[in-house]
């Protein structure tokens, strides 16, 4: 199994992994602005999830996703803040951030 220190340790790998488009998360759908894509949560699957926690700034923690798209072609990586500092989204884009 996969393991990484940092969250820039992760994305490295992950991209030489063919994650290469970076996602954008809105309230209900993923944003790719370079692919000008937007995926809803049944076009996309989370292939693996990474958590971050660094214990002395809050503000550091994160989770890493790696998502691909077998509708869209295109497979990139979603950097989202957890807790207090996360972002608002849709229950149908909860459930499925949630699932893995």
């Amino acid at each position: 199994m996969e393991n990484y220190d940092t969250l820039t340790e992760g994305i490295n790998a992950l991209k030489k992994q063919g994650y290469t488009h970076d996602f954008n998360l809105k309230e209900n759908c993923l944003e790719c602005i370079a692919g000008n894509k937007k995926l809803l949560p049944h076009e996309f699957m989370i292939d693996k999830s990474f958590r971050f926690d660094v214990d002395e700034n809050p503000s550091d923690q994160a989770v890493l996703y790696a998502i691909s798209s077998s509708i869209h072609n295109m497979k990139g990586l979603l950097v989202n803040g957890y807790g207090i500092y996360s972002d608002a989204m849709s229950n149908d884009m909860l459930e499925k951030l949630n699932a893995k």
